[in-house]
């Protein structure tokens, strides 16, 4: 991810109002969120407004685009979300910021050199703090809709499992929305439009996301539109 990258995607307000999947990751990734985290590619702070919690210790967003910066530093004064907010990307922390688990929340799929990101985000990792990555998935789902909004891939296991830091330990890898799937892959095959509707999305996430919460249980969370992975960094001997 570059810095001072001007972001091109029109997604970020269009799942704005998916409450309903905001809340289902939330369950999935709260887990795995604890101490000082840091958040990758916040954007307008819809990550951070689900997340954040007491049950933190601080909370810092990194966000390379400076429109977006701004605006999300207005949003976190103004709702009062307590995190701090620092343009650029990886790179422009100092080199002894350390944390307790780093998100990566539909974003890794917009960097290019994911592997090397990852790499250096485990240098700012705390002993036995994670990397949490959730991201869009299968390589067979890619459209016109992920190459418009700058993803870069889609995600299977493997991919993930090799992406792993040599330094950390790849400690959960499955899939979530079972039923978005599905939908997704009629899209694909049948519909092929390059970009959702308001309505679709509503769709998806007031019918489809209460279902799939149920589905993926029963299913081992072997399916999904959506993959997550976390990486441990082992602790200090």
């Amino acid at each position: 991810m570059a810095e001072n990258l001007n972001y091109t995607g029109t997604e970020l307000e269009l799942f704005a109002q998916a409450q309903n999947w905001k809340q289902y990751f939330k369950s999935v990734l709260a887990p795995h969120v604890r101490g000082e985290v840091l958040e990758v590619g916040a954007g307008l702070g819809g990550t951070t407004r689900v997340l954040r919690s007491l049950t933190q210790e601080a909370w810092t967003c990194i966000e390379p685009d400076p429109n977006l910066a701004k605006e999300l530093s207005a949003t976190i004064e103004r709702e009062s979300l307590r995190a701090s907010v620092r343009g650029g990307t990886l790179d422009s922390l100092p080199s002894g910021a350390k944390f307790d688990s780093i998100l990566y929340v539909d974003v890794l799929e917009h960097i290019e050199r994911d592997a090397e990101e990852l790499r250096k985000a485990a240098t700012h990792l705390n002993p036995g703090g994670k990397i949490v990555v959730l991201s869009p998935a299968h390589t067979w789902l890619y459209t016109p809709f992920d190459q418009a909004i700058g993803h870069f891939r889609r995600y299977g296991r493997e991919a993930l499992r090799t992406l792993c830091p040599s330094n950390c330990r790849n400690t959960d890898l499955f899939f979530i929305d079972s039923v978005g799937l599905l939908a997704s892959g009629a899209n694909r095959l049948l519909l092929k439009s390059s970009m959702p509707t308001s309505a679709q999305v509503a769709l998806w996430d007031g019918w489809m996301i209460p279902i799939s919460k149920r589905l993926d249980k029963l299913l081992g969370q072997r399916l999904g539109k959506s993959i997550v992975a976390t990486y441990t960094l082992a602790p200090s001997p």
